[in-house]
């Protein structure tokens, strides 16, 4: 991995659902909705964690505004985002494959 994305690394579990929220542009409040179900209701993100991300993932270049509408920001996935959140999650895989294997619990 380019170690310039792997500054970024690792996620909270809250900006890695965000960041998967965004593979199709969303609005915030559709991505709250969308990080609570894909999470089975175990991730919930209030508007102040969710804009602050958006704050810091926009200016890390990792999301772009792609839209507004009455006051709704619609936001992306950029290709550098899509990058560093398929290197996140194939760390994930990684650590859940090594718990899988692990025998002593």
């Amino acid at each position: 991995m380019d170690q310039n994305l792997a500054k970024y690394l690792p996620f909270t579990e809250s900006t890695a659902y965000i960041l998967l929220a965004l593979v199709e542009p969303l609005h915030g409040y559709a991505v709250m909705q969308k990080v609570e179900e894909m999470s089975q209701g175990t991730v919930k993100v209030g508007p102040g964690t969710l804009y602050g991300a958006f704050t810091t993932l926009e200016s890390e270049g990792l999301i772009v505004k792609v839209g507004e509408a009455d006051r709704r920001k619609t936001y992306a996935l950029t290709e550098k985002g899509k990058t560093v959140l398929k290197e996140h999650i194939r760390r994930c895989e990684l650590m859940a494959e090594n718990g899988r294997m692990t025998k002593d619990w």
